[in-house]
């Protein structure tokens, strides 16, 4: 039996996680929760699972430690949005626990540092999203050396049809009504605007260590492919399942088992897939990714740091959806050639990012 702490349990990888929990419970036990800010929701799920918890906002950075240090897990989900899950992926790698990893952040930012502590402490790091899910099963499937390209898909948001003069007019509302997927405000957004996308191709040339170049994003409205691997003789493999993330997590928990699942499998008939070239003029944000896969050094911090600042304000209403990519573009002009030594480095150039975007909205 696998011993899951996860991180974030009240956001909506965290909410799924638990629910795989419950339905497999020969073969996962949760022996730890922390909470953003939930204290009474944290409460009910403690007693649920009969296990420690912390709520994050109220504690120091040393209370996942502790935590870590008295719950002994085997596997650590972080669920945890944003910026903020950075630090608590580094304590988990530290303590040289496998890492499932929903929180993108972690790679855009900072994935030389990540990746040497995993490797230093042998531990595993298994990325949750579910398109890098599938890359990842679909890469030690056919051979990591026999991979030529890697085939993103992506639904194209809410979006995907509108004119270029649509699009300077939609609401927050607007944005958030997400045609195949439901998920947290930030990520939804980011998905409307493709900047979900360009933080994925970031993570696929990190994670993967493939060039931007060896990487396409295909629009794929129906979200039943996750993404596609091409082979050096020119086939592609897919990975094909309903939208539903407790697939990735599933496949994350298991790994590198491949454990019969209580969820439905895939069925082929009646299903229509049709695929699309992403409209890159009108949503430039995935452009820009690609240009900062590329530079790499702190481009890849500053772009995160951009749109999630502008992402912020078109929330709360301060600033329409297509200031978003400019926001970001005025962020991403600056010089970002310093290369982040240590966390604290990494922090500084977000900070300095997120100062400058916060000028420009």
């Amino acid at each position: 039996m696998k011993r899951i702490l996860v991180l974030g349990c009240t956001g909506s990888i965290g909410t799924s996680t638990l629910e795989i929990v419950r339905n497999m419970g020969d073969d996962f036990q949760i022996c730890g929760l922390t909470a953003h800010s939930n204290k009474e929701r944290l409460s009910a799920l403690t007693t649920e699972f009969n296990c420690k918890s912390v709520l994050t906002s109220e504690n120091n950075p040393d209370a996942i430690k502790k935590l870590l240090e008295e719950t002994k897990p085997d596997i650590v989900v972080n669920g945890i949005a944003g910026a903020a899950g950075l630090l608590p992926s580094k304590t988990v790698l530290d303590a040289g626990i496998n890492l499932a990893l929903a929180n993108k952040e972690t790679v855009v930012m900072a994935w030389p540092l990540i990746k040497q502590l995993a490797e230093k402490n042998n531990a595993a790091v298994i990325p949750v999203d579910s398109e890098h899910s599938a890359i990842f099963n679909l890469v030690h499937q056919v051979n990591p050396k026999n991979v030529d390209k890697i085939i993103i898909t992506a639904s194209g948001g809410p979006f995907r049809t509108f004119t270029r003069d649509q699009l300077e007019n939609v609401t927050v509302e607007q944005a958030l009504n997400h045609p195949t997927w439901k998920m947290g405000k930030k990520i939804t957004i980011d998905s409307a605007s493709l900047a979900n996308k360009g933080l994925e191709v970031i993570e696929a040339v990190r994670l993967f260590d493939i060039s931007a170049d060896n990487i396409q994003v295909v629009v794929h409205p129906q979200s039943l492919i996750h993404s596609l691997v091409r082979t050096k003789d020119g086939m592609l493999y897919a990975q094909i399942s309903d939208p539903d993330m407790k697939h990735p997590i599933f496949s994350a928990l298991t790994w590198p088992e491949n454990k019969e699942t209580y969820l439905s499998p895939f069925d082929l008939f009646d299903s229509t897939m049709t695929f699309f070239r992403p409209r890159i003029n009108d949503f430039p944000m995935l452009g820009y990714a690609f240009e900062a896969a590329k530079k790499s050094k702190s481009y890849t911090i500053a772009y995160n740091a951009a749109n999630e600042e502008a992402v912020a304000a078109f929330l709360d209403k301060k600033t329409g959806f297509t200031a978003i990519p400019r926001i970001v573009r005025s962020v991403l002009d600056k010089d970002w050639t310093y290369e982040p030594r240590s966390f604290d480095d990494v922090f500084e150039q977000d900070k300095k990012a997120r100062k400058l975007a916060q000028e420009m909205i």
